[in-house]
């Protein structure tokens, strides 16, 4: 396989993200001479900085708030792009712009470290219905008897969303009508990537419910860090990101990295 010509993360902000720190590390431990950049693009120049991108055959991933506009922008979605309709992984391919989608198996392992296994029956509410929670919906569909009860600010988006997963999602009224009968509940909003803010009382959340935060940061999210001390199974997006990580740096380089190396960078 030729390597890209370059390797982005597209958002806004991106100074907070762990992404170039570990997948730094899995090109060096790979020995693939790539530097993994951020490039914070706000909405505005964002096709513009996409023109570039595919005139340098680059490769990268996508964050908040651009993944949905970058599955519009592609040339080809992979099944689970399209299924999402966000794009958060893509590369260059016969000059064209290909999208997918690897935060649905970020978000398959983050459930795996918190229950030790994919639930059955499970009620999720989930707070937030940008790209992030059409990766939950897209893989809480294949969990036998899951339900997703979604509130989000905008109800346009969690219209979009309910039509998107019909069989699956109803809308909630509020954050208390989405949380309080759930056996996980999930946070999708990038409330916690900084501030103090929770996305949702605690103590509305049934005692026996697993308690995931998509958001991470240094330490653990105040929700997540607030969750523990309460008694939960609770954990915040850092699995996520390295799972989805993985994911799309063989979806680049058609190699598997070195998972090892990118957990101890960033323990370091």
């Amino acid at each position: 396989m030729s390597l890209p010509g370059r390797l982005v993360l597209l958002g806004h902000p991106v100074r907070h993200s762990l992404s170039p720190r570990f997948q730094n590390a899995a090109l060096r431990a790979a020995g693939i001479p790539l530097t993994y950049e951020a490039l914070d693009v706000p909405p505005h120049a964002l096709e513009d900085a996409l023109a570039q991108l595919r005139a340098g055959r680059a490769a990268g991933n996508v964050t908040v708030p651009h993944k949905v506009a970058v599955a519009a922008a592609c040339d080809r979605l992979t099944d689970l792009a399209a299924r999402t309709g966000a794009v958060n992984t893509f590369w260059c391919e016969k000059r064209q712009l290909v999208g997918d989608n690897t935060d649905v198996a970020g978000f398959r392992a983050l459930v795996r470290s918190v229950l030790g296994e994919l639930p059955t029956g499970a009620t999720i509410g989930l707070l937030g219905a940008g790209g992030g929670a059409a990766a939950v919906c897209a893989a809480a569909e294949r969990w036998q008897g899951a339900r997703v009860r979604v509130h989000a600010r905008s109800m346009e988006r969690v219209i979009a969303l309910r039509d998107r997963f019909p069989q699956l999602v109803t809308i909630a009224d509020s954050p208390s009508d989405a949380i309080r009968t759930a056996t996980m509940v999930v946070n999708a909003t990038p409330i916690g990537l900084s501030g103090e803010d929770h996305p949702a009382p605690l103590a509305e959340i049934p005692p026996d419910a697993a308690v995931m935060d998509l958001a991470y940061r240094s330490g653990l999210t105040p929700w997540i860090a607030a969750a523990r001390v309460a008694g939960y199974r609770a954990a915040d997006g850092l699995e996520m990101l390295i799972a989805q990580g993985a994911e799309a740096f063989e979806r680049w380089f058609g190699v598997v990295p070195d998972r090892d190396a990118m957990r101890a960078s960033l323990a370091a």
